[in-house]
């Protein structure tokens, strides 16, 4: 089969309300035993698993485990990301409502390798199922004593809370996500330093992605050197992929890297809808490339995605049919960004509201080639110099779309002079 089930194997198998089901299934196995390794066997595996993580930027996760677990300053802390405010991602939320003990001990695993003692789970504001579920499975492993003071009955502590998103997309990058958990405006800093060394209440911290934690316990269980040969060299192991658009079958699915996307979607997917042909998909969700038919048939991978100065992001692929135009979806995303910069920079607080007056000129059919050369320039400034990740991928749809369907923009060009010769004749 396509799918290769690593963390989600069992999902559809177990109540992801009840804890004793997941303990059936060897749940929490993985945290009791590295109990009895060292902590550099720990990192070991997690170094030779070459696991990056899962949240978008594709970071190696054994850097910053490493980093964290030199800190002396105490205490530490362990953040699950999982501000989902991505559109077109589902896939943290359908793992938290799912399986959610499979994030707690990935946690788990975490702050024991890095001597944390204190973990908050940042849970998208609009996520209530997410929030009630990952609470209830909170309280269930602390009375378990898999959580609170001496877990597993060992000499070690380590809690969790959960946090409430605050409403905004730019909560989702790990700085402005510190400044809203320590109750400020939801905005980002400039770094270095990095959370590592100085992250939460100005701390050690570790941060990452809901897909990322829930991947740990796997490695721990099959071994660093059995996970890093799946997949490709550059990208191991499996990655969740949030489908949707127009296809049949809308879902997530976990796939193992590698694999063509053209492949993703007409295998799980189903293909397009019937009549219908696939005209462009969008990768990784608003913040990611809009690409051509053509090109589906490049495998999912970090590294061929860099290639095209775009990043897997954290794994959406959003179908297009031949119905859609590619200018309604630059407004949307464009609205989009516009909306929810948290303002704090100029290129991305004053370049996106520019570069959306812009492209209201191809919309309209107003666009001249000057108009085509700026909208260039600030989509390539905002990319270049935004202070923040979410500020420098904000224009990448726009950037990937003049390069793949320049013809379109060209075409409005030319609708607007032969509107104009009409008028004069």
């Amino acid at each position: 089969m396509l799918e290769k089930k690593l963390i989600t194997k069992h999902i559809g198998v177990i109540d992801p309300k009840s804890i004793f089901e997941y303990l059936r299934l060897d749940g929490y196995k993985q945290a009791e035993r590295m109990f009895d390794m060292s902590r550099m066997d720990i990192h070991d595996a997690f170094e030779t698993s070459k696991l990056r993580g899962r949240g978008g930027a594709g970071f190696p996760v054994s850097i910053k485990l490493m980093a964290m677990a030199k800190e002396s300053t105490q205490p530490k802390y362990i953040i699950c990301n999982a501000d989902e405010g991505e559109p077109g991602n589902f896939k943290d939320r359908y793992l938290m409502e799912n399986n959610p003990h499979i994030i707690i001990e990935g946690m788990i695993i975490a702050a024991y390798a890095t001597g944390a003692s204190k973990g908050y789970i940042y849970i998208r504001g609009e996520y209530d199922k997410s929030i009630d579920v990952m609470k209830e499975a909170l309280q269930q492993a602390r009375q378990k004593r898999f959580l609170g003071e001496n877990i597993f009955n060992k000499r070690f502590d380590f809690d969790i809370e959960i946090r409430r998103g605050a409403g905004s997309y730019v909560c989702g990058e790990e700085f402005a996500l510190l400044e809203s958990i320590e109750g400020k405006a939801g905005r980002t800093r400039v770094k270095p330093p990095f959370p590592t060394s100085k992250g939460l209440f100005g701390k050690p911290t570790l941060i990452n992605n809901v897909e990322t934690f829930a991947t740990l316990p796997t490695i721990l269980e099959i071994g660093g050197e059995a996970f890093a040969k799946i997949g490709t060299p550059s990208s191991t192991g499996t990655k969740l992929i949030s489908l949707s658009g127009n296809v049949k079958n809308k879902g997530v699915f976990e796939v193992p890297f590698g694999v063509p996307m053209r492949t993703i979607i007409n295998e799980l997917g189903g293909g397009p809808l019937e009549g219908r042909k696939i005209k462009m998909i969008q990768l990784g969700g608003a913040c990611g490339p809009v690409i051509p038919e053509y090109m589906l048939d490049m495998v999912i991978d970090f590294d061929r995605f860099e290639e095209f100065e775009s990043k897997t992001g954290a794994g959406a692929i959003i179908v297009m049919d031949d119905r859609q135009d590619i200018f309604d979806v630059l407004k949307r995303v464009s609205d989009f960004f516009q909306h929810e910069s948290c303002g704090k920079c100029t290129p991305c607080r004053e370049g996106n509201l520019h570069m959306l007056k812009t492209l209201h000129k191809f919309f309209e059919k107003t666009a001249t080639e000057k108009d085509l050369s700026l909208l260039e320039t600030q989509a390539r400034v905002i990319h270049q110099t935004s202070l923040c990740g979410l500020g420098q991928t904000a224009p990448t749809a726009v950037i990937s779309s003049l390069h793949y369907f320049r013809f379109s923009f060209l075409k409005r060009i030319e609708d607007r002079l032969e509107e104009a010769n009409y008028a004069e004749n």
